[in-house]
């Protein structure tokens, strides 16, 4: 039987990381609730096995149901009648294997029906899932919009509507309006509330949401009259039970053809207030989105194992002069970077969760009880990881994954360009990954303040100052260099005190960060498992040897007068 878990042993290693069990003591609250439900964990080991568990739960839904359905969902997907969706019979069946196996509701606390397993396991069941079917990784994993629900909603609302999302109901998050895609301060759905039935009501048109006729919607709408920015924004929760909203079509979309991508009609939709009025922008959706961005890194990292898989099996069955084409450098060569690529993200991904996971233990706590000051400390430090991370792991993530699929497809030759083959989907599907929640151009510009105001470089020393054997000892005095080099190039490009400037190589700044991260994740990782990350190791740091050299070269001989000829593209004839 086919298994995503079990047969990834990559995934396996990440859940055995030292820190994950300070996780799981901190969210299991030193494994308090042991005595009051029968299956919460009374330490760690049992812990880690509760985990295991479920993992190959979930990677059996997704080796035997979810793949085998994925090419036959992408060929008819949702339908359209009378304002409501419909999902595709085989998408159904997912959603029905998944509820049956109650995998919903992972993250959220046993109270309410959830599995109250940390971020990083249930990342991983994203990245299987994705590895599986990318278009039903986008339905499955806005069950993570009840995480929001959970941190900033009234009690009253958590027990009214989060049994229901651990139950199987689906959500979505509607941000995304016609006239506001990721400039979200021009949102202009509006929310006005009738003091005679003391009721919120929701009017205006909201696009490209994914899942959008779910049945729980977490919705961004004008709550403060005359207002035209962010503080006039708030958070609202509708429940399709009450009516109000109606489907007015589907888009027509490349790829992640099984779950509906919507645009919605509110008409005195009837709605209530989350959380505080006016922080619905600045304190709610941006939590909202960095949850969400995590969950599209693990679609990434699921897509490109999914491409390393297809590449390599076609690669060794298809022969040509006589050979295996996985015999011929130019073949393994993109094999191995496929891989080195897909290995750096994961170890990139589960990092970030690891630290989303210690930050959002602590703020749970603090809900409890007062933290001591040393909590408060390593709270921050990790939520300020968290922060940085998120946006360059979206950002680089996302653009290898494009990059794996493209080798993917390029192995397969012509037979790749064909529908009968898998990998022709994982190439639409992909493409996405890097547009939405945020372009990367986006990720670099919340990315670009970690630079400059040396977050990365703070972590990269303490990535330095982990033991490695002494056959790796000239590896990481390279990586040491690659600190020192980006450093220096930010001091050259910082210095100017232009901030057009900083902006134009903001990219390649954030891309030299980001490579000496990669690198020295997988780095760490060859120390404990050789066998499986050894060879990626090498593979990834010739690879981005290259890429620090390019930058840098950039950077360094780049004239700022030139700058000129690049914006004088968005000009007139008449005004250049």
């Amino acid at each position: 039987m086919a298994n995503f878990y079990t047969d990834n042993p990559h995934i396996q290693y990440h859940l055995q990381h030292p820190l994950m069990e300070r996780i799981a003591r901190l969210k299991e609250r030193d494994y308090a609730d042991a005595d009051q439900y029968d299956y919460a964990p009374s330490d760690y080991a049992d812990a880690l096995d509760s985990y295991q568990r479920v993992l190959e739960v979930v990677g059996e839904v997704c080796g035997e149901v979810i793949a085998p359905n994925a090419a036959e969902v992408d060929l008819t997907g949702p339908t359209l009648h009378e304002g409501r969706v419909s999902y595709d019979p085989l998408t159904a069946q997912n959603l029905d294997t998944v509820r049956q196996t109650g995998l919903m509701g992972m993250a959220l606390p046993r109270r309410y029906g959830g599995l109250n397993m940390p971020i990083t396991p249930y990342i991983m069941a994203a990245d299987m899932v994705s590895r599986a079917d990318a278009g039903f990784e986008n339905l499955w994993g806005l069950q993570d919009c009840a995480e929001t629900l959970y941190e900033f909603g009234s009690e009253d609302q958590r027990e009214r509507f989060l049994p229901r999302v651990c139950a199987g109901e689906t959500m979505s998050m509607d941000l995304t309006e016609p006239d506001a895609g990721s400039d979200l301060q021009a949102v202009m759905l509006k929310a006005t509330y009738n003091e005679a039935d003391q009721q919120w009501y929701l009017n205006g048109v909201k696009r490209f949401i994914t899942n959008g006729d779910s049945n729980i919607h977490l919705v961004l709408a004008r709550s403060e009259e005359g207002t035209k920015d962010a503080r006039g924004l708030s958070m609202f929760i509708y429940d399709a039970k009450k009516g109000g909203v109606t489907v007015r079509r589907i888009e027509n979309k490349m790829g992640i053809k099984g779950v509906p991508t919507c645009e919605l009609v509110f008409k005195d939709a009837p709605a209530e207030l989350c959380g505080e009025r006016r922080l619905g922008l600045i304190r709610y959706v941006m939590s909202l989105m960095n949850g969400a961005r995590l969950g599209i890194m693990a679609q990434a990292v699921g897509i490109s194992e999914a491409a390393y898989r297809e590449a390599k099996a076609y690669a060794a069955d298809r022969h040509q002069y006589g050979h295996a084409i996985d015999r011929f450098p130019a073949v393994y060569e993109m094999l191995a970077l496929i891989r080195a690529k897909a290995d750096a993200t994961r170890a990139h991904l589960y990092e970030t969760s690891r630290f989303v996971d210690m930050y959002k233990a602590y703020d749970d706590i603090a809900r409890e009880r007062k933290l001591t000051p040393e909590e408060r400390k390593e709270q921050k430090y990790y939520s300020r990881l968290a922060d940085a991370y998120t946006p360059i792991g979206k950002g680089m993530s996302t653009e290898l994954a494009n990059q794996n699929v493209y080798d993917c497809i390029q192995i397969y030759g012509g037979s790749g360009y064909m529908k009968d083959y898998t990998c022709e989907r994982l190439y639409r599907d992909v493409r996405i990954t890097n547009i939405y929640e945020g372009t990367t151009q986006l990720q670099v510009v919340a990315a670009i303040r970690h630079v400059t105001t040396g977050t990365y470089f703070a972590r990269l020393e303490e990535y330095q100052q982990v033991a490695v054997s002494p056959e790796w000892q000239e590896t990481k005095k390279l990586l040491a260099s690659w600190i020192e080099r980006a450093k220096a190039c930010t001091e050259l490009v910082t210095e100017a005190k232009d901030q057009t400037l900083l902006d134009y190589h903001a990219r390649r700044l954030v891309e030299m960060c980001g490579h000496c991260i990669f690198a020295h994740l997988l780095l760490i990782a060859a120390q404990d498992r050789p066998d499986l990350y050894e060879h990626s190791t090498h593979v990834y740091i010739q690879y981005a040897s290259g890429e620090m050299d390019k930058c840098e070269g950039q950077i360094r001989r780049f004239d700022p007068k030139q700058l000129q000829h690049y914006a004088v593209q968005t000009s007139t004839p008449a005004e250049a």
